[in-house]
C-alpha cells in the first residue's frame, strides 16, 4: 500500500476541494499557462517551417540552386549538361540567358529580370510550369517575341495576355543617327503566380530570341542546375568548377537568398527560446503552488510519517501532484497548439475576408499567405522540455515536504 502512497494521495491531492481557493486559483493560472505556451510555442514554429518550406519550394524552386557560366561564352552547352548530369548530386540542368531590363508600356516602367529559357528543359530545373496563371511555357516560340510575366509585374504595368510592351536593356546600338538603348517589342503570351516576390521582378522569354536581342549569336549566357539536396550547393559548385577549369565560373543560390534563409532559421531559434521562457513561467508557477499545498496538508504530511511513511513517499506525493497538473496542462497545450497550426492559414484568410485587410503582402514580404508547416519532431521536443521544466520545478516543494518534522507539526493539532 505505501508504495503506491505517492500516486495514490498525489492525484487525490489534485482533483481534492480546498478550502484555500487560492491555492486552487494558482494551479488553476499554473495550468492555463502552461497550455498557453506550449500551444503558443508549438503554432509560432508551425510557421516559421512554413516559411522555411515555402522558401525551399517556392522562392529556390524559381531560383537555380547552382549556375555554370564560361568566360569566353557556352556555345555546346548541351554536351557540357549531358555531362553535368552524370554527376551524382545534379538532377537537372537547362541553359539560360539572363538579361536586366526595364518594361514599359503607356508610361510605365518596372524593371525586371528576363530569363532566355529552352520550354523543353526548364522543367527540369524550375517549377515556373506549375504555376502558369494563363498561357504556357511552349506559347514561347523562338522568333515570335513572346514574354511570361509575374502577375505583380503584370499588374504594375497594366497589361494581360495580347499586349504589347516594350523591353529596353542597359545596353547602347551605335547607328548613324546616334547613339540609342537597345529595345525590343514583346507580346504577353503568359503570366505566372508563385506568391512571392519573384513575381513582381522576373520575366521569360525564348532563349533564342534573347540571343539574339543580347548578341550572343549560338552561344548561351549559362547552364542552371538542380541538385538533389540545396545545402550542397557550394560544395558542389566548387567541385564542378574545378573540374572545368579556369574558363568557368559559378554560383550558387546562397549568394542570392541564403540571407532570407539564414534570417529565417535564425529567427525560429531567438523565437523558440524566447517562448520557452514563457512556458518556464508557467513551470515554475508550480513552485508556489506546491509550497502552499506543501503549507496547507502539513497535517496529512505528519499522520502519514507517523503510520510509516519514508521521506522519499512524501516527496513522491508532491512530485506526482506537480507533474499531473503539468502534464494536464501541457496535454490542453498540445491539442490547442496542433488544432492552431493545422487551420491558422484558414483562420487567417477568413479574417483578412472578414476585415478586408492583407497581413502579408507579397510586395514586401516574399509570400502572400501565411504558411503553417506542423512537424512532430518539434512537438516531441516541446512536450519533453515542458515536461522536464516541470519536473524541475516540483523539486523543490517536494523536498520541503520530506523535511517536515511530524512532532512539531502535532504538537500544536
Amino acid at each position: 500500500m505505501l508504495d503506491r502512497l505517492p500516486f495514490l494521495v498525489g492525484l487525490r491531492y489534485v482533483r481534492a476541494k480546498r478550502r484555500n481557493h487560492f491555492i486552487s486559483f494558482i494551479s488553476l493560472t499554473s495550468m492555463l499557462g502552461l497550455m498557453l505556451g506550449v500551444a503558443v510555442l508549438i503554432l509560432v514554429l508551425s510557421v516559421m517551417n512554413g516559411f522555411d518550406h515555402e522558401l525551399r519550394t517556392r522562392i529556390l524552386g524559381m531560383v537555380p540552386h547552382a549556375k555554370i557560366e564560361s568566360r569566353v561564352g557556352m556555345v555546346e552547352w548541351e554536351t557540357l549538361a549531358e555531362e553535368l548530369m552524370q554527376r551524382e548530386r545534379v538532377i537537372g540542368a537547362a541553359p539560360y540567358v539572363e538579361q536586366q531590363g526595364m518594361f514599359s508600356v503607356g508610361g510605365r516602367n518596372q524593371g525586371a529580370m528576363v530569363n532566355g529559357i529552352n520550354p523543353e528543359w526548364e522543367d527540369r530545373v524550375s517549377i515556373i510550369g506549375e504555376h502558369m496563371r494563363q498561357g504556357e511555357l511552349t506559347d514561347l516560340v523562338p522568333g515570335e517575341w513572346h514574354v511570361v510575366l509575374g502577375s505583380m509585374l503584370a499588374r504594375n504595368l497594366g497589361v494581360g495576355v495580347g499586349d504589347r510592351v516594350t523591353l529596353l536593356v542597359p545596353e547602347a546600338s551605335i547607328t548613324p543617327a546616334g547613339v540609342f538603348p537597345r529595345l525590343k517589342r514583346f507580346t504577353v503570351s503568359g503570366i505566372f503566380s508563385v506568391g512571392a516576390e519573384l513575381d513582381a521582378n522576373l520575366a521569360y522569354a525564348n532563349i533564342e530570341d534573347m540571343q539574339t536581342l543580347a548578341r550572343l549569336g549560338d552561344a548561351v549566357g549559362g547552364l542552371r542546375l538542380q541538385l538533389d539536396d540545396l545545402f550542397v550547393a557550394s560544395s558542389e559548385t566548387q567541385a564542378i568548377l574545378n573540374e572545368l577549369g579556369p574558363e568557368y565560373r559559378g554560383s550558387d543560390w546562397t549568394l542570392s537568398q541564403g540571407n532570407l534563409f539564414q534570417a529565417i532559421q535564425m529567427e525560429k531559434r531567438m523565437i523558440a527560446l524566447l517562448l520557452t521562457v514563457i512556458v518556464a513561467v508557467a513551470a515554475f508557477n508550480i513552485v508556489s503552488t506546491l509550497v502552499m499545498v506543501v503549507t496547507d496538508k502539513s497535517a496529512d504530511i505528519a499522520i502519514l510519517r507517523t503510520i510509516g511513511a519514508k521521506p522519499s513517499s512524501i516527496m513522491g506525493i508532491f512530485i506526482v501532484q506537480g507533474m499531473a497538473i503539468g502534464l494536464i496542462g501541457i496535454a490542453m497545450g498540445v491539442a490547442v497548439g496542433v488544432l492552431l497550426a493545422l487551420t491558422i492559414a484558414d483562420l487567417i484568410g477568413w479574417v483578412e475576408g472578414t476585415l478586408g485587410i492583407q497581413f502579408l503582402d507579397a510586395g514586401v514580404y516574399f509570400i502572400s499567405d501565411l504558411p503553417s508547416r506542423l512537424q512532430w519532431g518539434d512537438v516531441i521536443n516541446i512536450v519533453l522540455a515542458a515536461f522536464g521544466l516541470t519536473f524541475l520545478s516540483t523539486l523543490y516543494p517536494a523536498w520541503r515536504a520530506a523535511k517536515v518534522q511530524p512532532a512539531d507539526v502535532l504538537r500544536y493539532e
